[in-house]
């Protein structure tokens, strides 16, 4: 089964065209406020630079959230396209799940991501890869608590965040992400939406 991957949760496009237990092409770059721009293009020339046709593909595995507001929608609407035009099968994962299977380290593992005003999205998962909490949207002192009753875990992070400065850096690990994921449930492409965990800034607006 050959597998795209796309995760622009973040300011990074983390992409791969993985078959077979191979990465058969990838891309891990930061492209800051440009990554709308640049997504789809990056796409493209990694299928011609390595003479692959998008027909190719068996499976889409995209991130839906949670992450940017603005990236988790370039991805999304990419994957979608492409999974209605083509025909081709499409599953979501978290952007946490994607850091929690890619860490190597053998304790809890607690993927977060900086929400900012001291909120975090967490999650915390079994050295067994096991949920334990799920993907969540919380405040920082919230996941404090959470944490005291741990033994022993290992925070997950490409975010500076103060009160977390002993941290695994993120690196995804495109292999194990794929394998984790290549046989979850697909999904219609007009299903797939984006997993944001918490209002935007205009609908929180509306509510005060």
């Amino acid at each position: 089964m050959r597998c795209l991957y796309i995760d622009t949760s973040s300011s990074f496009l983390y992409t791969a065209i993985v078959n077979d237990n191979k990465v058969e092409a990838e891309i891990r770059k930061d492209f800051g406020h440009s990554l709308s721009e640049k997504a789809l293009p990056e796409i493209v020339s990694m299928f011609e630079e390595n003479k692959l046709s998008p027909k190719d593909i068996n499976k889409i595995i995209v991130v839906n959230g949670p992450g940017s507001f603005t990236g988790i929608r370039i991805g999304i609407t990419i994957a979608k396209v492409y999974a209605w035009s083509l025909k081709i099968n499409i599953t979501t994962i978290t952007s946490l799940e994607a850091m929690m299977i890619s860490s190597n380290t053998n304790t809890i593992k607690v993927p977060i991501l900086d929400a900012r005003r001291n909120y975090v999205f967490a999650g915390i998962y079994s050295r067994d890869n096991e949920e334990i909490l799920k993907p969540s949207y919380l405040k920082i002192e919230e996941l404090n608590k959470k944490l005291a009753e741990l033994d022993n875990y290992t925070i997950i992070t490409n975010d500076k965040i103060n009160e977390y400065p002993l941290t695994e850096e993120y690196i995804p690990n495109f292999l194990k992400i794929v394998d984790k994921y290549k046989n979850k449930e697909n999904i219609n492409p007009h299903a797939v939406n984006p997993n944001y965990l918490k209002l935007t800034e205009a609908e929180e607006s509306k509510l005060q």
